[in-house]
């Protein structure tokens, strides 16, 4: 029979030969009622005769591009964060052909809060959501190029702040470094703002990446945001920490105090954050060591082009937002157009 009932759970189960040959196709109707069933079972084997008499494309689930989403992605630096997305989006839309998806489904499932064990939930940010909307697109394009999806709907994106700048000055610095109690962290924080490295940099650095002779260090293009491998001249506090550690490193340079040999995902931000308490400092992230390290070279008069290579910047854009920083290499150009002082010159030598 195409149709039977389950003696166990009393679902329906499905079993249909598709036209022109090929494998018997067995499957849950998901449902416990006879007539809801059939109509399940017919519109399935109606589905099946388009696909083979009139070359229509079959319609996956979203389960299916979920899944095979995962597998092509795997690897990817930022793997962790898609496998957050799509656990969500496989909770609102599992069962669902991706086809029937609409603009308007999306944009109402969207996540809006981010919710903690013993914490309030706080709204997310436009930022937040955007990454949400890009991880869904990034499937249904890939469906698409499947042959499993014919449009992908028109998502929008949230308006976004500025990117902050924020940075502090040496003295504040040497204080919040001097306050951080973990070592490892410490010796992070000061890696970070001598050389404007990113945390995932830092935290996944290993000793065949430094040349201690060279005073030199160099990140893959595995863990650059940009995807470009660069070199990074260490200064004398960076080179004071890595020869400190390299003595002891195992696997990794940056490893938790008296732990395994494990690469640290992240900074202990408690930590962090009581040391930026205690040193009286406010909205400062682990990432504003960056920030300061760009904005000190630029009040130093580092030119911006150099900047963005030492920070492995992919735009040159993003670099020109510590040009306010730096106004002493537009001094020189400043008295290039005049005309008042100009004119008075002009009557004095005619005088």
């Amino acid at each position: 029979m195409s149709i039977r009932k389950d003696k166990v759970s009393g679902i329906y189960q499905i079993a249909i030969s598709p036209p022109g040959g090929g494998s018997r196709i067995r499957c849950s109707a998901g449902t416990k009622d006879r007539q809801a069933a059939q109509e399940y079972h017919d519109g399935l084997k109606a589905s099946l005769w388009r696909q083979a008499k009139l070359g229509e494309m079959p319609d996956k689930i979203f389960q299916d591009v979920a899944v095979r989403f995962l597998r092509e992605t795997a690897g990817q630096r930022d793997y962790a964060t898609k496998q957050r997305h799509v656990a969500y989006w496989r909770g609102k839309f599992a069962d669902r052909t991706i086809r029937s998806l609409t603009s308007d489904d999306i944009v109402d499932a969207l996540p809006t809060h981010r919710i903690y064990q013993k914490k309030k939930p706080t709204p997310l940010t436009a930022a937040t959501k955007n990454r949400y909307i890009a991880t869904i697109k990034c499937m249904l394009y890939l469906g698409m190029e499947w042959g499993w999806v014919d449009k992908v709907p028109k998502l929008p994106r949230y308006q976004e702040p500025d990117i902050r700048v924020r940075w502090e000055p040496p003295a504040v610095i040497t204080r919040l470094v001097g306050a951080l109690t973990l070592e490892w962290m410490r010796d992070a924080a000061i890696v970070a703002v001598a050389t404007g490295m990113r945390e995932d940099e830092i935290l996944s650095m290993q000793p065949s990446q430094v040349n201690l002779d060279q005073h030199t260090a160099w990140v893959t293009h595995e863990e650059a945001k940009s995807k470009h491998a660069r070199s990074v001249p260490l200064n004398d506090d960076a080179m004071a920490v890595m020869k400190r550690r390299l003595k002891t490193a195992g696997r990794y340079i940056f490893t938790r105090d008296g732990g395994e040999d494990v690469r640290v995902r992240e900074i202990d931000r408690r930590a962090f954050n009581r040391a930026c308490k205690l040193v009286g400092i406010t909205d400062f992230r682990f990432h504003d060591l960056r920030h300061t390290w760009a904005s000190w070279h630029a009040q130093a008069g580092t030119p911006l082009m150099v900047v963005q290579e030492l920070g492995g910047w992919r735009s040159f854009k993003m670099v020109q937002r510590y040009a306010h920083l730096a106004p002493s290499h537009m001094a020189a150009h400043a008295h290039t157009v005049n005309f008042l002082a100009k004119s008075e010159s002009e009557k004095k030598i005619a005088a």
